[in-house]
């Protein structure tokens, strides 16, 4: 048997219709299952199944898991993906831009990860859900200090979630540190190359891999884990220039 068939399984992507949610809504198409994606626009592509909505207001977050469960008969894996935030200096952001950033990045997965809690804990099988984190919440994240803040308070939900779910239910982060084409980030190639050991910067699909792999059986014994792809972590600025020195 194959760990990696997800055939007949059902999967749900928040935030799937671009980037790194799509590389994952993809890998899970990959490999044989149901796969429903919700955004808060329509996609410009054709994708197999799609919900709009605003998954920062509960009642969307609700109706999203609600319309999975009722095309599908089942929910088996929920990644929470949808998340981001524009660059912002902490001292003079309105409060308003804060409260949206925490609200899009801990506590609308909070939502969706009730309401999907709900259906696994009612289904043989149980379910996984994956939140997707980031290393800005492991780290001082100046310029993104809120979004920082909430993606910590993701992983540390994460951990609570897996505690309190168990078993039925399996809960872990993913922890991108910076990846090819997303939106939010302005990558320079060379900065990666002299910080991060590996030498450049993630692709989704690498992302979306780990996904698999958490929400297949070969995982079945992981859960309240930060599953860490940065591609070795970050060298100290005042290390980094030594990395040719030590290797």
């Amino acid at each position: 048997m194959d760990p990696l068939d997800f055939t007949d399984r059902v999967v749900v992507v928040t935030g799937g219709t671009r980037g790194i949610g799509a590389a994952i809504a993809s890998a899970f198409l990959a490999v044989g299952a149901r796969v429903l994606v919700c955004g808060r626009n329509q996609p410009s592509t054709v994708v197999p199944d799609f919900v709009q909505a605003d998954v920062r207001e509960p009642t969307q977050a609700a109706a999203l898991v609600a319309a999975a469960a009722e095309r599908f008969g089942r929910i088996d894996v929920l990644v929470n993906n949808a998340g981001g935030a524009p660059s912002t200096v902490a001292a003079t952001a309105s409060p308003r831009l804060h409260a949206k950033i925490i609200e899009l990045n801990l506590v609308a997965p909070l939502h969706v990860a009730q309401a999907a809690n709900t259906v696994m804990q009612q289904q043989t099988g149980g379910g996984v859900i994956i939140m997707v984190g980031s290393v800005s919440g492991t780290r001082p994240s100046p310029g993104s200090a809120a979004y920082g803040a909430a993606k910590a308070g993701l992983h540390h939900l994460a951990t609570s979630l897996a505690a309190e779910w168990a078993p039925a239910v399996r809960v872990n982060s993913v922890v991108p540190g910076p990846v090819a084409g997303d939106a939010d980030l302005r990558l320079d190639p060379a900065a990666v190359a002299r910080t991060v050991p590996l030498g450049r910067p993630a692709t989704p699909a690498e992302v979306a891999g780990v996904c698999l792999l958490l929400a297949s059986p070969m995982a079945s014994y992981v859960t309240g884990a930060a599953v860490a792809v940065h591609g070795g972590g970050e060298w100290p600025g005042y290390l980094a220039d030594l990395r040719g020195d030590v290797r």
